[in-house]
């Protein structure tokens, strides 16, 4: 997409995610999943749109019903860009396991080495999403730091 025929909307969404270390690596890893192209011409923020779910919008989503694959992905995404920023940060390999109930309750892990770097609990999974990009670009920069400091604290853990 051209900043000619941009919105200044689409600009100011794109800005923040050339700005934002965990926006571009969650980019890289919805891409990394994109077998057949579809999201190579698109612009980062029309690709990171499905993590913006309004409260109107999850308000409309039943968590009766299973949770969709695209969704499971996107959590998977979500949480491997964390792991992938870590890596950067320290060096250490990170690895991310998601088990999660068809009804949308579970946990995410992320570890070095021995050490458990993050564990979250996941709650109506099927509504997964953020107010905005910038909430994401804040959850997913609080949880990264969150598991760097935790690295930086126990070296010899993650290092085994």
């Amino acid at each position: 997409m051209t900043t000619a025929t941009a919105t200044p909307e689409a600009q100011d969404k794109e800005k923040l995610v050339a700005e934002s270390q965990f926006l571009q690596e969650l980019v890289r890893q919805i891409r990394a999943q994109d077998h057949y192209g579809v999201y190579r011409s698109w612009a980062d923020h029309l690709v990171l749109s499905p993590f913006v779910v309004t409260k109107e919008k999850k308000r409309e989503i039943s968590v009766d019903g299973d949770v969709d694959p695209a969704t499971q992905l996107r959590i998977l995404s979500f949480y491997r860009a964390i792991a992938a920023c870590i890596e950067k940060e320290n060096g250490q390999l990170c690895q991310v396991v998601v088990d999660l109930s068809h009804e949308g309750f579970g946990w995410v892990l992320v570890w070095s080495g021995r050490l458990l770097l993050l564990n979250k609990t996941l709650r109506d999974a099927q509504r997964f999403g953020y107010a905005s990009l910038e909430k994401l670009a804040q959850q997913g920069d609080k949880l990264t730091k969150s598991g760097i400091e935790m690295a930086k604290k126990f070296p010899e853990v993650a290092d085994y």
